[in-house]
């Protein structure tokens, strides 16, 4: 930068600092004397907030001070980060003293005639003054020609204040259910202003003074909404925006951006980084409470959304539960992909019937609920057997269980499978109840060519159909009690090392004679 230039910013930022000043000391010395009438009036409940903007007002005067001797915030650099730096510490004591001033009038409301209002609307007038010539200052840095507003001039619409005179004489219902907040701030007036203000319309506020604290607090709590800063020392907020929606369990939880920084730069920066919304310091107190609750309430519809969408799931995941118990994983798996006739012709499949003997003078002797029970009991062994070998259950019928094996995926042991169930089935009922009423059951084995299909729409049954059920039916029927009874076609379908006992030849109606094997 060349000498004339330096001289010429130098100047610019001294005219600045003069505008500035008039505002600053109007502002202080209208305090001076807002704490002398609160003293005589016994208004003793304002007096901590009348010396929060006493402190704000001496930081504002002494940095405008400091501008006028040239050791201020560097505008000759150039740079958009020195402009904001400078309209940051300025706004930061101007939001303290706006919002300790309306503060005030609002708990004043009740004494229209209280003699501190007129003043307090002075240093209100003062600061709004002040903001329109803080937000002149962006033309500095790009070295365009600065013509400063004079005191009443407004270059544009001041849309907050526009707003406050809506609304000013206007009660506004807003919604009861208040939220838990995270307010994110390193100045202790902002973050003190934001918190009463919170809590008087009903959240429950936490504090952080630095984004790393911010972070440690989320990981100890959860909150429905973050106010956060832009310009922190150890982290900003845009940083920290960043790491929010980048952490999964932090994604869902939305982020107002409160900041000195009106540019639209700014603001577009903070919503691309995942920001829900933007307000600029000194804030209008009607605007942020309108854009919290909207912004909560938004919050409570996604939260509604993310519940019914996890009990949507839960339903799914128990409705699969449901069905996967009745049909085979391979048939859920197609039904799923939209096959809407399932049917299927296996050449070898292994089919085993097992059915109580004597079961019907049995039920006679037994009361409902324990004939039930213990059909019950021994179905559920049977289950889990069928399980343990791979065997597909197809069903129950009365008291007869009837099981494959080879379906619906073809399986090379799908005999030896099949009759290491009946083992285990036979093996599992000497440990129920004994006596008379014990149960017994015969077991037939027969090996061969099947269809197998899906039938039903109500009710989902997954069947198989062919001569091999039905002779695999009639060898259980005709069968020995406490023993497996196979066919000549199992036993040749058998790799293992069984023993078998060669039985009969039985003579079935419609297929002929058949070759038997007990299996011992």
């Amino acid at each position: 930068m060349t000498a004339g230039n330096d001289f010429q910013h130098q100047a610019i930022a001294a005219h600045v600092a003069q505008r500035l000043a008039g505002p600053a000391r109007a502002i202080l010395g209208f305090q001076e004397l807002l704490v002398e009438q609160a003293r005589d009036l016994g208004l003793i409940h304002i007096k901590s907030d009348l010396d929060r903007i006493g402190a704000a007002a001496r930081q504002l005067n002494g940095f405008i001070d400091r501008l006028l001797e040239g050791t201020a915030c560097a505008l000759e650099e150039g740079e958009a980060e020195a402009e904001a730096r400078l309209r940051h510490d300025l706004r930061t004591p101007l939001n303290a003293i706006i919002g300790y001033s309306e503060m005030i009038l609002e708990e004043a409301s009740d004494a229209p005639e209280h003699a501190l209002k007129e003043d307090l609307h002075v240093i209100l007038s003062a600061a709004a003054e002040l903001l329109r010539q803080v937000d002149a200052i962006a033309s500095l840095s790009r070295g365009e020609t600065v013509e400063m507003l004079q005191p009443g001039e407004c270059a544009e619409i001041d849309a907050a204040g526009l707003e406050r005179l809506l609304f000013k004489a206007q009660e506004v219902a807003w919604p009861e259910q208040g939220g838990r907040i995270l307010v994110v701030d390193d100045v202790a007036s902002n973050r003190d202003l934001l918190s009463r203000r919170l809590r008087r319309e009903g959240h429950r506020v936490v504090t952080a003074e630095s984004g790393l604290s911010a972070l440690a607090k989320l990981a100890e709590d959860e909150f429905d909404l973050i106010l956060l800063d832009i310009l922190m020392p150890d982290m900003n907020g845009i940083e920290m925006l960043s790491r929010l929606k980048s952490e999964e369990r932090w994604q869902h939880v939305p982020v107002i951006m409160i900041s000195g920084l009106s540019d639209v730069t700014a603001v577009a920066r903070c919503i691309e980084a995942g920001a829900d919304d933007y307000l600029t310091k000194p804030f209008n107190p009607i605007l942020l409470r309108a854009r919290i609750n909207s912004t909560l309430e938004k919050k409570r519809w996604l939260d509604r959304e993310h519940r019914y969408l996890q009990q949507i799931k839960t339903e799914k995941l128990r409705a699969d539960s449901l069905i996967r118990a009745i049909l085979p994983d391979q048939i859920v798996a197609r039904l799923q992909d939209g096959e809407e006739i399932i049917a299927d012709r296996f050449e070898e499949v292994s089919i085993l019937f097992a059915d109580i003997v004597g079961f019907s003078p049995i039920a006679a002797r037994l009361t409902a609920s324990d004939l039930v029970r213990r059909l019950d009991g021994m179905f559920r062994r049977f289950d889990l057997l069928t399980e343990q070998h791979r065997v597909e259950k197809i069903k129950t019928i009365g008291d007869a269980y009837m099981a494959a094996c080879g379906i619906p995926e073809p399986a090379p042991d799908h005999a030896d499978r099949i009759v290491a169930l009946g083992k285990s089935m036979l093996r599992s009922l000497q440990d129920m109840e004994a006596g008379p009423d014990r149960f017994r059951v015969r077991i037939g084995i027969h090996t061969g060519p099947v269809v197998a299909g899906l039938i039903g729409r109500l009710r989902f049954v997954y069947d198989v159909w062919g001569e091999t059920v039905n002779i695999a039916s009639r060898l259980e029927s005709q069968g020995v009690a406490d023993v497996i009874q196979i066919s000549e076609a199992t036993r040749r379908a058998l790799r293992g090392p069984w023993t078998l006992e060669r039985r009969c030849a039985l003579e079935l109606r419609g297929i002929g004679a058949v070759e038997t094997y007990l299996v011992r």
